[in-house]
């Protein structure tokens, strides 16, 4: 596969990408913190395929043999980053679910008690 092709086919990614994306957040399946997620490894993509010569030089600073392996290495970052922040994503959403919990039990235990002083009363 010679320069062009390989071009043509990471820009066809990152536009499938990109309307992936967009389908999805206008359909709300997703958040827009999360479609920003997937954006940034869409634009390194496209970074990609429009700056080769940067990737060469990004090679050959950081001792790849070859620029598949440096893609590779990219890809992986990329994936840990998405890890990354997807974990931080779903521990804040732990860390409300643990509050919203502790909110209702001290509502339930409150209406328990008005219950309570409602029959004392009668």
């Amino acid at each position: 596969m010679d320069n062009s092709k390989l071009t043509i086919s990471l820009l066809l990614v990152a536009f499938l990408l990109i309307i992936v994306t967009l389908v999805t957040l206008r359909k709300n399946k997703i958040n827009v913190k999360f479609a920003i997620i997937w954006f940034i490894p869409t634009i390194a993509i496209a970074l990609l395929a429009l700056l080769p010569n940067l990737f060469i030089k990004f090679a050959q600073l950081f001792g790849f043999q070859t620029i598949s392996n440096l893609i590779i290495g990219f890809i992986l970052v990329l994936i840990l980053f998405l890890i990354m922040s997807l974990t931080v994503i779903i521990t804040g959403l732990s860390k409300k679910n643990v509050l919203l919990i502790q909110e209702i039990s001290l509502l339930k235990k409150e209406v328990e008690e008005m219950k309570g002083n409602g029959k004392k009363n009668r």
